[in-house]
């Protein structure tokens, strides 16, 4: 069995530490490393890796923009989400994109390892202290889905920035934040809507007149 893997991240440091990983194992082979969207689109036009580790803060298109279009396009690709996010809210927002795997970059080798074997399979990856967000989380949100009380004054601002067709990095730029704080309202909002993608939510803020 022979894995093959792609890397999009952004930090050079984080992808020498992936690469230095990966290197232990003779099954699996680091076929191509992206440091943007764009990059990534390109790169897997010309050629596809059987599980790709995806960053969530990418320039440009960030990742749960991103995995649906590559899902869509290469509906064989299986993405494992490594991120900083130790987030419910975000690991709930990629999961509902499609990603086979959601795993934090301070985590060991080994459990590196077996994620990637297990999104390889077919199946998805979450480690137990995740999980127990996860549930947590759908607990909470149950009766807030759809409730145009739930959105915040600043949900509702980047909302419709999002519906203007800014992207995260420029909604960040406009309003004077940083783009984590775009990326944590923005998954805030997709969940309360209960949306999995941006055209989604788009059309759905539009129909309950969150925006215009």
């Amino acid at each position: 069995m022979q894995i093959n893997i792609a890397i999009a991240d952004d930090h050079p440091m984080i992808i020498m530490g992936l690469q230095n990983i990966l290197a232990t194992c003779s099954h699996i082979h680091l076929i191509a490393t992206y440091a943007n969207g764009i990059q990534l689109l390109e790169g897997l036009a010309r050629q596809v890796p059987d599980v790709l580790l995806l960053d969530i803060q990418l320039p440009g298109k960030t990742g749960d923009e991103l995995a649906p279009v590559i899902l869509k396009k290469y509906p064989d690709i299986r993405i494992l989400t490594l991120t900083n996010f130790d987030s419910s809210l975000h690991a709930s927002n990629m999961m509902r994109q499609g990603v086979h795997g959601y795993l934090l970059k301070n985590t060991n080798g080994d459990i590196l390892i077996q994620a990637i074997e297990t999104v390889y399979r077919g199946e998805i990856f979450l480690e137990e202290k995740m999980k127990e967000k996860l549930r947590q989380l759908d607990t909470r949100i149950v009766k807030a889905v759809s409730n145009k009380s739930t959105l915040t004054t600043r949900e509702k601002e980047i909302l419709q920035l999002i519906v203007n067709g800014l992207t995260s990095q420029e909604i960040a730029t406009a309003l004077f934040i940083s783009l984590r704080t775009v990326n944590n309202c923005r998954a805030g909002i997709m969940l309360k809507l209960d949306v999995p993608n941006t055209a989604a939510l788009i059309k759905k803020a539009l129909h309950m007149g969150l925006a215009n």
